[in-house]
């Protein structure tokens, strides 16, 4: 944990633009000449982008590549609960028991072979993070309303539900990219092919929507809909890219929050809906959900760049391989320029992965990019700070801060 601790104080840190040259330059980023005004344009550029990104996000604090000094923000609550503190997982586990069980009986299925894809990732190794924000958040509506401290048989069936949906996604997510290695092991789709593994996410996807159905309330039904919509929208927002400089990192937000941060956030909100009928709650839910999941893809982004593949269960450089530009690759490109036509052709050039890579780790894109979600964490928390202390509103404020020091 301290190492950890280390590397977010190190990422979250400012320091000036790098001025070293990048792959395979001749000269350093002061030499005169073009590349000195490519620089200088460079900053014009990174001025604008940021102005787009608070019109899309007003509610975003100013971010600056250029300007933010801001020392760490610290995501603790100032009023805990009084109450033991607790490890949020085992916190939220303690409603969880059997969560796999329950989702391998709600994918019972008679012909062996789809069984067995179906429930290829149901293995019991994972955190279950999802489904720990999600009692949780439903244990903190429902002391706010009215001190119960039990969760709901429909608010944990809601947990079990956005790890379903989760799991389809990623089954169908690995079609897409062609990827051989998820969680540390083979794919589904390596294992029994594309079409199969298509097939297999959309039972997955069949049955959460039964047992949605089965919960019988219309305003939740409708808030997990959306899940669904928002995770194929954002699959097309990835497939396609921006010309416009200033409007790509609005873009790559905006299919952050519905490839990753709708589904936690429509989950909390479903929770709240399910425990307490103010809509303040309701909202209260919604926005920590938001702004963890954004959070939590930006350091996914990271580590992209950071972490070895033994660590993060899947390859490395990923993102740069399927030519996608997230936000370390956009961050790097205001000090870099001439990464622009990279990431236009979507780093399809030989060589192209390798030099946007050593760009990236030249210039301050990750610790940007780490900044930037420090910065979500910090709204999460304002969120969820409202409602009334417990044990489990300080477990999720304790989960955000993991979300930045995480490291696979």
């Amino acid at each position: 944990m301290a190492s950890c601790w280390w590397r977010w104080r190190r990422g979250c840190a400012w320091r000036p633009a790098a001025r070293s040259p990048g792959p395979g330059a001749p000269g350093g980023a002061g030499t005169p000449g073009p590349r000195a005004a490519a620089r200088a344009g460079a900053q014009m550029s990174c001025f604008n982008l940021m102005k787009s990104l608070k019109s899309a996000f007003p509610t975003m604090y100013h971010i600056s590549r250029f300007h933010h000094t801001t020392s760490a923000v610290c995501c603790r609550s100032k009023a805990q609960s009084g109450e033991k503190y607790t490890d949020p997982f085992k916190l939220g586990l303690r409603d969880l028991k059997g969560l796999y069980k329950d989702i391998r009986k709600e994918l019972f299925i008679s012909t062996t072979e789809l069984k067995e894809m179906s429930e290829y990732y149901f293995d019991g190794k994972g955190k279950a993070f999802r489904p720990v924000i999600v009692v949780l958040m439903a244990r903190a509506c429902n002391i706010h309303h009215d001190n119960s401290r039990d969760v709901q048989a429909s608010q944990r069936a809601v947990a079990l539900i956005t790890e379903m949906i989760h799991t389809a996604s990623l089954v169908h997510d690995d079609v897409i990219d062609d990827a051989s290695s998820r969680r540390g092991k083979h794919t589904v789709n390596k294992i029994w092919g594309e079409k199969k593994a298509v097939l297999a996410g959309d039972l997955i996807l069949s049955a959460a929507s039964v047992a949605l159905a089965r919960i019988g309330n219309a305003a939740v039904i409708s808030i997990l809909t959306q899940v669904i919509e928002d995770l194929v929208r954002g699959e097309f927002l990835q497939l396609g890219s921006k010309e416009n400089e200033n409007e790509r990192f609005a873009h790559y937000l905006e299919k952050t929050f519905k490839k990753t941060a709708s589904l936690i956030a429509n989950s909390c909100k479903a929770v709240s809906v399910l425990g307490c009928p103010d809509p303040t709650v309701h909202e209260i839910a919604y926005q920590y959900g938001k702004n963890v999941g954004i959070a939590f893809q930006l350091i996914d982004d990271v580590l992209d760049f950071t972490s070895c593949s033994d660590q993060m269960g899947k390859p490395t450089s990923a993102d740069l391989k399927l030519g996608l530009a997230t936000g370390p690759v956009l961050f790097a490109c205001q000090q870099f320029p001439e990464m622009n036509a990279m990431i236009m052709r979507r780093f399809n050039l030989p060589g192209d992965v390798d030099r946007a890579r050593q760009y990236v780790l030249q210039s301050d894109g990750v610790q940007q990019t780490t900044y930037l979600a420090q910065r979500y964490c910090h709204e999460a928390v304002k969120a969820i700070s409202k409602l009334r202390p417990s044990p489990e509103r300080d477990a999720l404020i304790q989960l955000s801060e993991m979300v930045l020091t995480r490291d696979k």
